[in-house]
């Protein structure tokens, strides 16, 4: 399913002195920095041990060695795609990005010429005569003519590396011959580059730590400015009762690390679905220990399979499970203990373009005894990362599997490389979600690739959105 990107200005940037991400034009150590293009909307995260020996493992079987140095921060950018790709940037540079192709259920590599900066590729790689590399760097395809080396493994459509004698990358592009092809050949097009920004790469190894000092500035401005909200909306709504709705994502810990710092310990509202990764239900309790919370569960399981039995299972164009597992279950526990309640949630407007566009305080149409407020609604994922680092807070481990967001394990806006990852990772939760989809499908008429394709996440004739969004 093919997402749109929607347009915002991406506050990130490199510190070439400290060789650090940075998240405003001015580095705590007094240089200036520069702006990184990647793909809008931006939401940078870190590439976590998992997400680098991913990347280093495809990048190695594609072109015969890792990109990742061992000392070097690495992050990711998810990009608009049919399924999922990732930029990967590296020294304040995109240096080439991953995508996952279901159909062939295999990741794929697209490498920028700033890769070869940081390693030497060894396989799909085509040596040009200096000539020849001048012609190429103009934007032209690589031809015959001027090739002294073609690898041995390449074939037709492989993304390769286009070198100059003298070691230099000259472009990247895909091949339109393979090396059996060029046997003896004096003419054809070889390669189809790819026009790629010349991105300015910063080669130097740095540590998280640095990166933390580095935006001390920038967060204590951020936390300073979300206390604030948060003081000024507590103190305009006396009548409500102060919660935080807390999840077990990097959101909402962020939200309830600043409200601790704002006005102190509040009740922390968790909705469990019935539908949490186990890891998601022990970081609630962790949280609510560490920091002497008191802690308000409310479970939405049977409201899900009630719906799932009455609507079949949800798809992303009919999310009707927010509502049933959340939304209903938050609205009974808000009636039922103070009859209304301000709640502070980790909502972020780098998040979607629904959110872009919400206020920053609000009332959800399905739960109206609720008033919600987002502290951190102008933070973006790398903010919330470098303060979650900073604050040495025990955020939820899901996301050094390689989870990006938590909610529902079979949360059918999650991609089919996350859910391919999900089922190998729990294969019962996953074995338990097929047979309920099977069952369902062979009542309603379903084919068996239905559910074992993943086509039970979009509807054929789409019942329209409502406001369920699951931020509560």
């Amino acid at each position: 399913m093919k997402s749109s990107p929607f347009l915002v200005p991406v506050p990130f940037y490199w510190c070439d002195n400290c060789h650090v991400p940075v998240m405003g034009k001015l580095c705590a150590c007094g240089g200036k920095t520069r702006p990184v293009s990647v793909t809008p909307p931006g939401d940078v995260r870190p590439a976590f041990d998992r997400d680098r020996n991913l990347v280093n493992r495809l990048f190695e079987e594609q072109f015969g060695v890792p990109l990742i140095p061992d000392d070097h921060i690495a992050l990711l950018n998810k990009v608009p795609d049919e399924d999922r790709m990732e930029e990967i940037i590296l020294g304040g540079a995109v240096v080439c990005a991953i995508r996952f192709i279901p159909s062939e259920n295999r990741w794929e590599v697209l490498p920028r010429e700033s890769a070869a900066k940081l390693t030497q590729p060894t396989k799909r790689v085509i040596r040009v005569t200096e000539e020849a590399a001048s012609y190429i760097k103009d934007g032209n395809s690589v031809l015959m003519p001027g090739v002294v080396f073609v690898s041995p493994e390449i074939l037709v459509g492989d993304s390769v590396f286009v070198m100059s004698e003298s070691g230099e990358c000259v472009a990247v592009g895909r091949a339109k011959m393979s090396y059996a092809d060029t046997v003896g050949a004096t003419r054809g097009q070889l390669v189809r580059t790819r026009r790629t920004q010349k991105s300015v790469i910063d080669p130097a190894p740095s540590t998280w730590e640095d990166a933390i000092a580095a935006n001390k500035g920038v967060l204590d401005l951020y936390e300073s400015k979300s206390i604030e909200f948060i003081r000024d909306v507590i103190s305009k709504n006396p009548g409500l009762k102060p919660t935080v709705s807390y999840s077990g994502g990097k959101d909402s810990l962020v939200t309830l690390l600043i409200t601790l710092k704002a006005v102190g310990k509040l009740p922390i509202i968790f909705a469990n679905t019935g539908l949490e990764f186990p890891e998601t239900i022990e970081n609630v309790h962790i949280v609510q220990e560490k920091y002497g919370l008191e802690l308000i569960e409310r479970s939405g399981k049977e409201g899900f399979w009630d719906g799932f039995e009455a609507n079949g299972p949800p798809a992303v164009d009919f999310r009707w499970c927010c509502k049933a597992c959340k939304l209903e279950p938050v609205k009974r526990l808000i009636e039922e203990t103070w009859g209304e309640a301000l709640s502070l949630i980790g909502q972020r407007k780098y998040e979607s373009a629904k959110r872009m566009m919400s206020p920053r305080v609000w009332r959800n149409k399905n739960v109206m005894c609720q008033l919600s407020a987002a502290p951190i609604q102008h933070w973006t994922a790398m903010h919330d990362w470098l303060y979650l680092f900073r604050e040495q807070a025990p955020y939820n481990p899901l996301y050094e599997l390689g989870l990006d967001r938590i909610g529902c394990f079979m949360c059918p806006s999650s991609d089919i490389a996350c859910m391919k990852d999900i089922e190998a990772m729990y294969p019962e939760l996953w074995a338990m979600w097929e047979e309920k989809l099977s069952g369902w499908g062979s009542r309603n008429g379903k084919t068996p690739e239905w559910a074992a394709k993943g086509l039970w996440r979009v509807r054929e004739s789409a019942e329209g959105d409502t406001d369920n969004d699951s931020n509560f």
